[in-house]
């Protein structure tokens, strides 16, 4: 069968996860910068299908295509290393340090990927400086805005709720990078990967590579919207929440589950057959 039971899904995310913690910070880098930049295309389609069908969750189904080409091609995306990397830790396959290389230069690479493609697309959706107003742009200046202007609004509330979305994101995102192992077959894999993905971007949660995107290429295309806004209201709470959620409710919880372990009353049975 096809099938991968949960043990040994568990134990290959381990080993995913020391693999990745050992790769070079060039690989890393590369691999990251693929990832955010497969990611922009892939919120920018979903964009596109919202804003042509009136209906975001059309946008949210199609959305995964860029979570399965970085699957399938074994790229770098931090927010699935927030739970395959502290998992390897946990079954002593890597060490702390070799963790947190990964991470920031996952990090850096994803958001590399991340502006050029911004870059690029600000290009053409503006047919370079020549168009200030589309249902696109209108399209990525309100998301861009209801993920930093809005929260700002709200305050010390908003932080909380900004925080709150962020950890309900990447337990999904996590969800669906640990998906991938549970099949030896292509379509498989895309379909087990593609149905929490596809959870949270229909639910606007927050996702710190997207956000990666999304935020400065509305700055880019006329949002106003600060350094310090996307920072400070968006890019370093969530990075944090997606982070916690990532490591405590998949990669912590799923190592605890599948552990080895004699089934309760397994010692009783042993001593009275002897």
């Amino acid at each position: 069968m096809d099938y991968v039971k949960p043990n040994k899904v568990v134990s290959s995310v381990a080993a995913a996860g020391a693999y990745k913690a050992k790769l070079s910070i060039g690989h890393i880098l590369i691999k990251g910068a693929l990832s955010g930049a497969f990611l922009g295309y892939s919120t920018t389609l979903a964009f596109t299908a919202s804003t042509q069908t009136g209906l975001d969750i059309i946008g949210a189904a199609i959305f995964p295509v860029g979570f399965v080409l970085i699957l399938l091609l074994n790229l770098e995306l931090v927010t699935g290393s927030f739970a395959m990397l502290p998992l390897a830790r946990l079954r002593q396959q890597t060490t702390i340090p070799l963790i947190a290389r990964s991470f920031f230069w996952a990090f850096i690479g994803n958001l590399l990927g991340s502006l050029f493609y911004a870059a690029l697309y600000a290009i053409y959706i503006t047919k370079f400086g020549h168009v200030d107003d589309s249902v696109m742009i209108q399209k990525i200046i309100a998301v861009a805005e209801s993920k930093t202007l809005d929260y700002q609004a709200y305050g010390s509330d908003g932080m909380i709720i900004l925080f709150v979305k962020a950890l309900l994101c990447n337990w999904m995102v996590t969800m669906g990078a640990v998906m991938a192992f549970t099949s030896q077959a292509t379509i498989g894999k895309i379909v087990a990967m593609w149905l929490p993905v596809f959870i949270f971007f229909a639910q606007g949660f927050e996702h710190a590579v997207v956000n990666m995107f999304v935020i400065p290429a509305a700055m880019m295309i006329g949002a106003d919207i600060s350094f310090g806004d996307w920072w400070l209201w968006n890019q370093i709470p969530v990075t944090i929440g997606n982070f916690i959620s990532g490591f405590l409710f998949t990669g912590l919880a799923l190592h605890i589950v599948t552990k080895d372990k004699k089934p309760v009353g397994m010692n009783r049975i042993k001593r009275s057959a002897s």
